[in-house]
């Protein structure tokens, strides 16, 4: 054999090094590939759409430079700055009224003990419902409680009250409100429903140790952890209702002084064309939404620490 200890030794030694000593070639990471189609439609349906709004906001229809008569045109017109304020009024009261009533609706679902039969059929139908928006929903609130609806002649032929001559209307704020609530509270039950199942079980039995009632519990303990979740809800059902058009124009034409209405008009040329005053309309939207935007997300992150 002739070769002694030492030399199977040194030759174990290199050929046990040899792997080590051989570079390690990294696998690249193509992950992030899978997250391009996302950003394109970021980038091309979000932030250049964002960025024309912006530039056209500040530009002259005539001469195309730089201009603020249209800033200064919304601060100075009363029908403007009125459809701002119609528009955020409806967005408070439905956004109030989809959260309360809603969170409700979700409590029922979730915690009311109903047969998981109804609690699959109410989360599918708040699924639809959340979505059937436009020119469908005013058609049938206009033939259900219309002036010439089928409640509001059920209503006349029953006790012989005509609503319309006692000054009854849904073409108001307060009828488009409600039209709105519509796919408002299936938003919210969609929304709220993973926070009420997210409650645990040991956190009720704790209290319950303790000696706490039902309605301690609730209050010390499940609402304010649901509280973030609730207050971010309402602030998306705030911007849901903002930047609603289709519904409302179908509801109501322009009879109601909204702001996608009246950037409608000015982008549609009628006789109140001017397209760069609706851009500079649809950039206050856009801040407004952006508020919206960041204080959902700081809402969600509060929330999401009883996730963890």
């Amino acid at each position: 054999m002739g070769m002694n200890l030492a030399q199977i030794s040194e030759e174990m030694t290199i050929q046990g090094d040899a792997p080590e000593a051989r570079p390690l070639h990294r696998k690249r990471n193509l992950d992030w590939v899978g997250l391009v189609p996302f950003f394109l439609f970021v980038l091309f349906f979000l932030i250049f759409p964002s960025l024309n709004i912006f530039i056209r906001s500040f530009q002259s229809m005539e001469t195309g430079s730089f201009t603020l008569e249209n800033i200064t045109t919304i601060l100075s017109r009363y029908d403007l700055l009125s459809a701002y304020k119609t528009s955020l009024s409806i967005s408070l009261i439905t956004a109030l009224g989809g959260a309360i009533f809603g969170f409700l609706l979700a409590y029922a679902v979730c915690l009311g003990g109903l047969p998981p039969v109804l609690r699959t059929f109410l989360v599918t139908f708040s699924g639809v419902a959340s979505n059937f928006a436009g020119v469908p929903l005013a058609f049938a609130f206009i033939a259900t409680i219309g002036i010439n609806g089928m409640i509001t002649r059920w209503i006349q032929g029953i006790t012989g009250v005509d609503l319309r001559e006692a000054g009854f209307s849904i073409y108001n704020i307060w009828g488009l409100s409600i039209v709105y609530m519509y796919f408002q509270f299936p938003l919210m039950v969609l929304i709220m429903a993973p926070a009420l199942d997210g409650l645990r079980r040991e956190w009720r039995e704790a209290c319950e140790n303790l000696g706490a009632t039902n309605g301690q519990y609730w209050r010390f303990v499940a609402f304010p952890i649901l509280l973030p979740t609730l207050l971010g809800t309402a602030i998306l059902l705030f911007g849901n209702a903002f930047g609603a058009y289709a519904t409302a124009y179908a509801f109501s034409g322009s009879f109601i002084n909204l702001v996608t209405i009246l950037i409608g008009a000015q982008m549609q040329g009628d006789v109140l064309y001017n397209p760069n005053l609706g851009y500079a309309l649809a950039l206050g939207m856009v801040l407004i939404m952006a508020l919206c935007m960041v204080g959902y997300s700081i809402m969600q992150r509060r929330a999401a620490r009883w996730i963890r």
